[in-house]
Formats: structure tokens, C-alpha cells, sequence
């Protein structure tokens, strides 16, 4: 009788368990219905990444180090799209670079000064600084300029330098 009982409460725990975690999904999914296609396609890539990633440590194929460093940028990624949609009330999304500040010299070759950077500032004429965003540990996110705002840039810049 007692282990009949031990498997009525394991078997409870789990259905709440599945139970909770299917909510907690539908009440993601629910929110994202506030905007439009384009970022509602860029948080479900989100949600698609962020699944690879549980099934890559599920496989013990990447070390729990490795999955909390993606699991926080692609929570980090995720914060900054929704607040640009909803500071903008636009559908449209730059394309998204979140990077640790041991990462920053994989976008600009050497680590930008830290407390220099500015909202705002254009960085190598092929980044925008959009602010920082704590999700389990400190990410700098940029969105990449279009090829005509870096064209425009650089005009301006070899314009100002020509005499």
C-alpha cells in the first residue's frame, strides 16, 4: 500500500509539474500576441533557439557553463526585442547582438571602454549601442545597422576627413 501511495504522490508531482510548465508556455505565447508578425516570428526563434540549447545539455553535449551563458542571452535578446517593440510600437526589430563584456571584442576587434559606452552611440559605423540588459549575468546589446545607415556613416565620415 505504501508504495502505491509513493507513486500516487510522484505521479502528482509530475502532473503538476507538466501542468505548470504548460501554462507558464501558453502565458509566454499569450503575451507575444501583443505585437505583430515580425517580432512575434523573432521571439518564437527565440523560444526555437533556446530549445536547441536545452536539447544540446539534455545530450550532455555542451557543459552547464556553456547553457546558462546562452540560456541568459537568449533571455537577454528576448527582454530587448519586447522593449523595443513596445517603446517603438512598431513591427520591426534590428538585427540583435547581445554579448558578455569578455564577448565585446568579437564584434569590435578590441573591448570598447565599458563606461564610455552610450545609449545611442553608433560603434565602427556597424553598431548601435541599445543599452544593457541583466539576465542572470550582464549582456551589452547592439543592433547592427542596415548597409544604407553604415553607407551614410561612412560617407560622413571620409566627408569630414577630406579637407
Amino acid at each position: 500500500m505504501a508504495t502505491l501511495e509513493s507513486r500516487l504522490v510522484a505521479f502528482l508531482i509530475v502532473a503538476l509539474c507538466a501542468f505548470t510548465s504548460v501554462k507558464a508556455n501558453q502565458r509566454l505565447q499569450r503575451s507575444d500576441e501583443d505585437f505583430g508578425p515580425v517580432v512575434r516570428a523573432y521571439l518564437g526563434y527565440l523560444r526555437n533557439e533556446q530549445e536547441v540549447v536545452d536539447d544540446r545539455v539534455s545530450r550532455r553535449e555542451v557543459s552547464p557553463t556553456y547553457y546558462r551563458h546562452n540560456s541568459n542571452r537568449i533571455k537577454a535578446l528576448r527582454q530587448m526585442a519586447i522593449r523595443l517593440a513596445r517603446e517603438n510600437h512598431n513591427d520591426y526589430l534590428p538585427e540583435l547582438e547581445a554579448v558578455s563584456a569578455e564577448e565585446l571584442r568579437l564584434l569590435f576587434g578590441s573591448k570598447p571602454p565599458l563606461n564610455e559606452l552610450r545609449v545611442g552611440e553608433v560603434l565602427k559605423n556597424t553598431f548601435r549601442f541599445l543599452g544593457v540588459e541583466r539576465a542572470g549575468e550582464t549582456f551589452y546589446l547592439f543592433a547592427r545597422l542596415d548597409p544604407y545607415e553604415q553607407a551614410e556613416l561612412n560617407e560622413k565620415s571620409t566627408a569630414a576627413r577630406q579637407p
